[in-house]
């Protein structure tokens, strides 16, 4: 015998309820449909389903056993409403986040991570990726939004492109580094320790080669290259090696002191970070929420990686 779905979820609602009345108003139904449904239910058993004379209303052997079955029904209807409430709040869903390494790691997962204090119930997908793999990823629906630096190069006509943060490079070493012992710091002295090379495909490597370009030379000791940034900052702290970072990727890390800023002037790229996204994309309201919280996130930070560097790096 076939029942239908929904008479079963209107008895698990009387049941739960202890009345047919308060039973129809849990589910937005009058009274009288209710009763029809039940009462069609009994006529297809040939049973009845609560016990006569009894308030609040109880059920037979079958009643519970059938309400049980709806009472499934009935919880996978609030969830499922409970979702789509969330998801159109903003307050519930996956957000797909893809970025460049670096600044993944440095910034933007603290950023999450705070954002989801406020947000518990929604939940982020982190990859990560340079800008042809995150452009591909937005292209192809694999991504819903991503953090990455972007140049003068367009992003792509169906691509948009939000500016979060000026890029701003600095050569950063250990903070036990002999060059910060000297008055002053020239671009020979850079040439004189050895170097770690960006990762392949990473904008910092043609940041790299801006640096030699503009200190007439054409080679550097690369000692080492490819790592994570976790392994780049622990690499850098044992030895006198020089690297070059994006300002806020080592700003995040000053609480350490570990890691200092070398006071010279190099050329800075014509980039910025910003969010990239679909132009045509449907609109998800917790991509959306997130990207106003890491936007407004950034807004205080600027101010105060600009009032760092002046006092701090430049002693002004």
């Amino acid at each position: 015998m076939k029942i239908d779905e929904r008479h079963l979820a209107q008895l698990a609602a009387v049941v739960e309820a202890g009345g047919v009345t308060e039973g129809a108003k849990m589910l937005g139904l009058s009274q009288p449909a209710v009763s029809r449904t039940l009462s069609t239910l009994e006529k297809r058993l040939g049973e009845p389903l609560f016990l006569p004379g009894r308030r609040p209303l109880v059920p037979t052997i079958i009643g519970q056993q059938l309400a049980a079955s709806g009472k499934v029904i009935l919880e996978a209807g609030r969830k499922a409403s409970e979702a789509v409430v969330g998801f159109q709040a903003g307050s519930a869903g996956t957000v797909r986040l893809g970025g460049v390494p670096f600044f993944m790691d440095a910034i933007i997962s603290r950023m999450i991570g705070q954002f989801q204090q406020q947000e518990p119930d929604i939940r982020v997908d982190q990859s990560y990726g340079n800008l042809p793999e995150i452009q591909a990823g937005l292209r192809s629906g694999q991504l819903d939004l991503a953090v990455c630096p972007l140049g003068v190069v367009d992003a792509g006509s169906e691509l948009q492109f939000t500016q979060i943060l000026p890029g701003r490079n600095v050569v950063a070493a250990r903070a036990r580094h002999p060059l910060f012992g000297k008055k002053a710091v020239t671009t020979n002295d850079l040439l004189r320790y050895p170097w770690i090379g960006p990762l392949p495909g990473s904008p910092l490597l043609s940041d790299l080669h801006s640096i030699l370009l503009a200190i007439g030379m054409s080679k550097i000791n690369v000692r080492y290259t490819g790592g994570s940034l976790m392994s780049v900052l622990n690499y850098l702290e044992e030895t006198d090696a020089l690297t070059v970072l994006p300002q806020s990727v080592l700003f995040a890390f000053r609480q350490s002191r570990l890691f200092r800023t070398i006071p010279i002037k190099i050329p800075q790229p014509d980039r910025s970070l910003g969010f990239l996204r679909l132009k045509d994309a449907p609109v998800l309201p917790a991509s959306e929420k997130l990207q106003r919280f890491i936007g407004v996130a950034f807004d205080d930070l600027r101010a105060i990686i600009l009032r760092h560097e002046n006092s701090v790096i430049w002693g002004t």
